[in-house]
């Protein structure tokens, strides 16, 4: 290379780029994740706003858990870069708390729902030191926060799918986290358990903080969340619910599923009318 024209250095931090901030939760810069050379998500720029319920939203197959994953260094990023406030994960994992997918849990380690939760404290306990009654309190009060106190020494094998979602929301909870990264915590749960995580959902926003969420019921994305993000293998649009979620980026999110896009249109429109 010519030593007269240098090659441009990278920017050290996002936020040094114009369309990344240092302010934002989650950055997100040129992500790409692939499996045996096979993209699953594809050149992803994405900035999460602060204080709101953020929608992943997208067909299955999408990459919509993949992305989350891949931002908490839990799948292999081909290219690409991600920040936590404009520093990387290492210097901001004390205050990013994540709820997977309650298939992926082994559901029969033999731990009550208290010490599931209280899990959610070690960074505060430490490692290797014994659970204080102060944190074993904190998660009580995280259960009953979630509508479970009554079930803190019920072995998390015992739990209905409703009351193990709970659970897990709670361990949550007790990091006393500012963003929340959570893979359909809807999935297969009661009525009353969806109202539940709902209510906790707004409490956080209420808090100050922010909540991703692998969301895949599209008739109550605008009675939940505040934005989306609309995902298929790339971003296809993201911003305010009543600016993005619309029947033309559905209908581009998912290649023309005209009954599902016509339930959405219609729960839009009951939002819209409320």
């Amino acid at each position: 290379m010519n030593p007269a024209h240098p090659r441009p250095q990278e920017p050290s931090r996002l936020s040094d780029l114009p369309e990344h901030s240092a302010q934002s939760p989650l950055s997100v810069h040129a992500l790409t994740v692939a499996y045996h050379r096979k993209p699953v998500i594809w050149d992803i720029d994405y900035d999460a706003p602060s204080n709101a319920l953020v929608a992943i939203v997208g067909p299955n197959g999408a990459g919509k858990s993949t992305l989350i994953k891949a931002c908490l260094g839990l799948a292999p990023v081909a290219a690409g870069r991600v920040e936590f406030w404009g520093e990387p994960l290492r210097q901001r994992r004390r205050r990013i708390a994540y709820v997977p997918q309650r298939e992926s849990v082994d559901w029969d380690f033999p731990v009550s729902a208290l010490d599931v939760v209280c899990m959610g404290r070690y960074a505060m306990i430490g490692w290797c030191r014994p659970v204080s009654r102060r944190h074993r309190d904190a998660a009580r009060e995280r259960l009953a926060q979630v509508g479970i106190a009554d079930l803190a020494d019920r072995q998390i094998s015992q739990l209905s799918g409703g009351q193990q979602q709970r659970v897990f929301l709670a361990r949550a909870l007790a990091q006393e986290a500012d963003l929340y990264l959570m893979d359909e915590p809807f999935a297969g749960v009661d009525a009353a358990t969806e109202r539940a995580i709902v209510e906790t959902l707004r409490e956080l926003k209420h808090a100050g903080k922010a909540v991703l969420c692998v969301h895949h019921d599209l008739q109550t994305v605008a009675e939940y969340f505040d934005e989306a993000l609309l995902l298929n293998m790339r971003v296809v649009a993201a911003g305010p619910v009543a600016k993005v979620f619309t029947r033309e980026n559905l209908q581009r999110t998912y290649g023309g599923r005209l009954t599902l896009l016509d339930e959405a249109g219609e729960a839009m429109a009951r939002a819209g009318g409320a």
